[in-house]
């Protein structure tokens, strides 16, 4: 089996996800075409070389649908002959995009390929594409299904993180996100979004708050009080898991993702593909996995996928420098360091999605190339990056500094 290396990751900022957002006047697909456009004339790149382009898309519908990949291939004037697909592992999508162009690579069928993502949350609403697993009741109900923030609170019950906890994790969030963009930690991926006039849109992810501290966070109610008592779900999740006898609601739009609009793009290749472009290696993808966990905790996935990435990759958690775990919800990454026994100056060093926001399709490319620059920034080898997934689900990559 050959190895795939990346070669380049990009990203666009991160534009808040509602009508007064800087990047709300941007269809999705100019998003992923920014994107495509900076892989090829950073790296002077013969667009005809690459051999397909992935990316995750988790709201594939109206502007964003009909094989989102293609049409920014077509925009982009990569050439009739460079095809695209569209994957859809809802929060994972971008780094399950990324580990699909790297699989054929490594199974010698592409020298060259793009992974990544987009999304407009700002035009395309979460949850416009619908779905049966939330509504159809021989799903639903089978499966315990919750809302999100539901499964988080339940998450937080039933291992012990009070408010306090997830609120001072989201502090830190922000404080970390705010040092590494004073610092440059980021520039070295962002790529501005202009208009067609050539005008910068947005240089700098705006969804950021530095100025949160625990007093105004806790001036803040908890979002899913009536969803989990009135809806019935409190119900379903104690159900699901009897060890808990009422759930404690934590969780505001204070310490989870944030909703935002953006784009990532990671190049990937064979050796023999790197050489023929002109390209220099900067890392080499050791392993990646998906897995199914628990449905009502649903967002736990994370700890189980790493755990199954490093036992392909041969590796222990003793043998990863970064850790990136996409921050859906604050007691998402509590668990996970619990579970895991990390330290967390090893987690999420230069701050997540709780302060710059969750770009859903994209996030997983993004993800990857942050972890990427903080491994060449410090001069360390190793990151594991991994998402919690909806439906029960997460996915998980390392990547090794060469």
């Amino acid at each position: 089996m050959s190895e795939a290396f990346i070669y380049d990751a990009v990203r666009t900022p991160r534009g808040r996800g509602k009508p007064d957002g800087s990047l709300h006047e941007v269809p999705a697909v100019d998003l992923a075409v920014s994107t495509l456009n900076a892989i090829r004339d950073r790296n002077h790149l013969d667009p005809k070389l690459v051999e397909d382009v992935v990316l995750g898309c988790v709201d594939p519908v109206g502007e964003a649908g009909g094989d989102i990949a293609r049409a920014a291939v077509l925009k982009a004037n990569f050439g009739k002959e460079v095809p695209g697909v569209q994957i859809n592992r809802f929060c994972a999508s971008g780094l399950d995009a990324v580990a699909l162009a790297a699989s054929q690579v490594m199974a010698g069928m592409k020298d060259i390929a793009i992974g990544g993502g987009v999304e407009s949350m700002s035009r395309v609403g979460m949850g416009a594409s619908g779905g049966a697993w939330p509504v159809d009741p021989g799903i639903a109900i089978a499966n315990y299904f919750l809302p999100q923030g539901i499964s988080a609170d339940l998450i937080a019950t039933k291992y012990g993180f009070s408010r306090d906890d997830v609120d001072a994790y989201a502090v830190e969030s922000q404080k970390r996100a705010a040092k590494a963009w004073d610092e440059g930690r980021f520039k070295k991926s962002i790529i501005p979004v202009k208009d067609i006039n050539g005008l910068t849109l947005l240089a700098k992810d705006e969804h950021m708050r530095p100025s949160t501290d625990m007093q105004s966070l806790g001036q803040l109610k908890a979002s899913f009080v009536q969803m989990g008592e009135m809806g019935g779900f409190d119900a379903v999740a104690i159900y699901a898991h009897p060890d808990v006898e009422a759930v404690n609601h934590v969780h505001h739009a204070g310490n989870s993702s944030g909703i935002v609009d953006g784009a990532s793009a990671v190049l990937v290749g064979s050796k023999e593909g790197g050489a023929k472009a002109g390209l220099k290696p900067r890392a080499r993808i050791k392993a990646f996995a998906s897995l199914g966990s628990d449905l009502a905790l649903m967002l736990t996935g994370p700890i189980e996928v790493s755990q199954l990435v490093l036992k392909k990759a041969g590796m222990t958690t003793k043998d990863i420098d970064l850790f990136e775990i996409n921050e859906a919800f604050s007691a998402v990454v509590l668990r996970y360091l619990q579970a895991m026994e990390l330290d967390p100056a090893k987690v999420n060093v230069n701050g997540g999605a709780i302060a710059m926001g969750h770009p859903l399709g994209a996030t997983g490319g993004m993800l990857l190339g942050t972890a990427l620059d903080e491994l060449e920034r410090t001069g360390k080898q190793t990151a594991l990056i991994t998402l919690c997934v909806a439906a029960g689900m997460g996915t998980a990559a390392i990547i090794e500094r060469v």
